[in-house]
């Protein structure tokens, strides 16, 4: 199963390092049943796109308590890593489309790595401070998260990883 796991650039760091890619708390979105239903048309790639859209909001959280723990120099782009893995569990509780992973993910399961550009760090340093606030229905704070989400994520390839955090 495609999964997308929800990660930060501190966490693409970690992986070129250690060649795994380990998910706080194995929380992952994938294109699962639930995420299906919730939709009312859409075809599998479209789908796709809106499980890569639910980690690029967790990317946001993450963002959210590292700038709150004053990791101030984290660059301020979501990161999402998709990958191929076969022992996935469904969350229906957490989010339609999340799963949970066990363990960490291989360098050899990443299928793609989804990352921000630089022109986007402004509108996403702001949305992380809002994503609460948003979460709760708070309009203002919407916005913000959505000005962020208007960015769309660069698409890497995985042997371009360590070039992408060294440079």
């Amino acid at each position: 199963m495609r999964i997308y796991v929800p990660a930060t650039w501190p966490m693409l760091r970690t992986l070129v390092k250690t060649g795994v890619l380990d998910p706080i708390g194995g929380t992952a979105f994938a294109l699962t049943p639930g995420l299906r239903e919730a939709y009312t048309s859409g075809d599998d790639e479209e789908l796709e796109y809106a499980a890569l859209s639910h980690a690029a909001r967790a990317s946001l959280r993450l963002l959210s308590v590292e700038f709150g723990l004053g990791e101030d120099s984290t660059p301020a782009r979501r990161v999402v890593v998709a990958a191929d893995l076969d022992d996935v569990t469904l969350r229906p509780d957490l989010d339609d489309g999340a799963v949970r992973i066990t363990g960490a993910v291989p360098f050899e399961a990443i299928a793609a790595v989804h990352v921000d550009t630089e022109e986007a760090e402004y509108a996403v340093r702001e949305a992380a401070g809002a994503v609460d606030a948003a979460d709760l229905g708070d309009l203002d704070a919407e916005f913000l998260v959505g000005e962020a989400e208007d960015h769309d994520l660069a698409w890497y390839d995985p042997s371009e990883v360590a070039y992408l955090v060294e440079g």
